[in-house]
């Protein structure tokens, strides 16, 4: 399946089984370019399955996928850096020798003044900051991340949320994100897509209204509440939907 120049990557009809185990079932979305797509959903429905088939990483049983044939980066839960390259010694691992957008990537997201830093030498917070740049550094069309603040307590998830959305005004990169909290799908994404329980598939879509550049009192809005309590009913209802 070809990808129009407007799409990042697009699936349909997907599904895929381990064993006898069906995992996800007739599965079709769309992330546009420039787009953060969200993905909530119980556990075990499959959403980080649907990441790796996204990425090329595992052929699903059946159906078509089309993806960038390159610049697919991965942001996974844990930051994975290399303990004995410094700060911007992992930053730059994947930039090509771009270090113009190193440097901007690593100022963007408040590192440059820790570069020389070793990665025990940093927060949570921060590995995940350096996670970010480091993928971000390739400059990929699309960003897969699967669950890339859960680990965080919650100021320092809202930072890194406010830093991800500079990153992503600055760069213009699409992204799918999977994430277990209705709040950050909502602040983060375009669209939050509703995922059912095992085998999983999309059972809700929702778009989300609020203009970029998006700042913390946002959070705290009628508005922003009620699309958190839309998208959780929509939730609830499929989670034990098979």
């Amino acid at each position: 399946m070809a990808v129009d120049t407007r799409i990042a990557a697009q699936l349909r009809d997907v599904h895929h089984r381990f064993g006898e185990v069906g995992v996800l079932r007739d599965v079709a979305l769309t992330v546009r370019s420039g787009e953060i797509v969200a993905i909530v959903g119980p556990s075990g429905c499959g959403k980080t399955t649907l990441l790796r088939i996204v990425a090329g990483l595992l052929t699903p049983s059946g159906g078509e996928v089309a993806r960038p044939d390159s610049g697919v980066g991965f942001v996974f839960q844990e930051p994975a850096l290399l303990a004995w390259r410094r700060v911007d010694s992992n930053a730059r691992l994947l930039a090509r020798g771009d270090d113009a957008i190193v440097d901007h990537l690593l100022a963007v997201s408040g590192l440059l003044e820790h570069r020389h830093k070793w990665p025990h030498e940093l927060s949570g917070g921060m590995k995940m900051r350096l996670s970010l740049v480091r993928s971000l550094a390739a400059r990929p069309h699309l960003l897969l991340l699967d669950e890339p603040f859960g680990a965080l307590d919650q100021i320092t998830r809202h930072r890194l949320h406010d830093e991800f959305g500079a990153l992503h005004e600055s760069e213009g990169f699409s992204a799918l994100l999977v994430t277990h909290s209705i709040d950050e799908a909502v602040y983060l994404a375009d669209r939050v897509l509703v995922m059912s329980s095992a085998p999983g598939r999309i059972v809700g879509e929702f778009a989300v209204p609020f203009p970029r550049p998006r700042s913390d009192h946002l959070r705290y809005s009628s508005e922003f509440a009620a699309l958190v309590g839309n998208v959780a009913r929509s939730l609830y209802r499929y989670a034990g939907d098979a």
